[in-house]
Parts: structure tokens; sequence; C-alpha cells
């Protein structure tokens, strides 16, 4: 294995559609996408990120998830930054398929996981083949 594949992926800053009140850079947090047979499964990464700071709301067809880092070491002078500190905001087009009365979300050592359930219209029918 090399060195670079070891590295972590740079984060990309995010220019915000709106003007923020924090002097923080805003993040594009990366994110991973499953789909069961019942429901799409999004992992965003947000380290540094609490849970009681992370907000996702659903407005018609537009999931908006934000994310708030608790600013720590006030007073303190840095010395070395690798890894930048800042907030971290994304949207989703939805569509039709998801049930948004059953969206559910957890926060769990920096990794939010949303579970966005399919809509009944959406899930796979099976059909019963009968013989004869």
């Amino acid at each position: 294995m090399e060195e670079q594949d070891l590295r972590a992926p740079e984060k990309i800053e995010h220019s915000a559609p709106a003007e923020g009140t924090r002097d923080l850079p805003m993040f594009v947090p990366a994110v991973d996408i499953f789909e069961s047979a019942d429901a799409l499964i999004l992992l965003a990464d947000m380290p540094g990120v609490r849970a009681d700071s992370v907000s996702v709301d659903i407005k018609d067809d537009l999931l908006t998830i934000r994310g708030n880092v608790a600013v720590e070491g006030e007073g303190e002078r840095m010395l070395v930054e690798e890894y930048g500190t800042g907030d971290y905001y994304r949207q989703f087009i939805l569509g039709k398929t998801i049930d948004r009365s059953r969206v559910a979300a957890a926060m769990k050592n920096g990794v939010l996981t949303l579970t966005l359930p399919k809509a009944e219209a959406a899930e796979p029918l099976k059909i019963a083949v009968k013989t004869g």
C-alpha cells in the first residue's frame, strides 16, 4: 500500500447559498448511500459534530443536512493544522419514492445515519406465479 492510499481525502469547502453567522468554513460532508429492499441508507461523515448540533430538514423534495462544529481551544494559538475545522452543509433531491413520515436520523462517532424508507408505491412487488 502506497503512502497516498493512507491519506484522508481533502475536505471540499462549500459556498453556502446564504451567509453564515460563524467565522468558520463550510464543508460538504462525504456521503455513502446504500439501498435495501425497503429503504435508502445515507451515511454522512461530519467529524466533530455532536448530535445536538445536527439539523435534518425536508421541504418539498429537498433534504438539507447541516452540522455545526463546537469551536474548542479558545485562547490557544494554532501551531499545526492538518485537519480543517468547520461546519457542514449538503442538500439532496428526494423525489416521490421516500416516505417522509418515517425518515429517521442518528448520530454516532461523527457519522450521521439517515434511514429514508421507501414509500409503499416504490417498494418492489413480488407476484406469485400459479401453475395450471
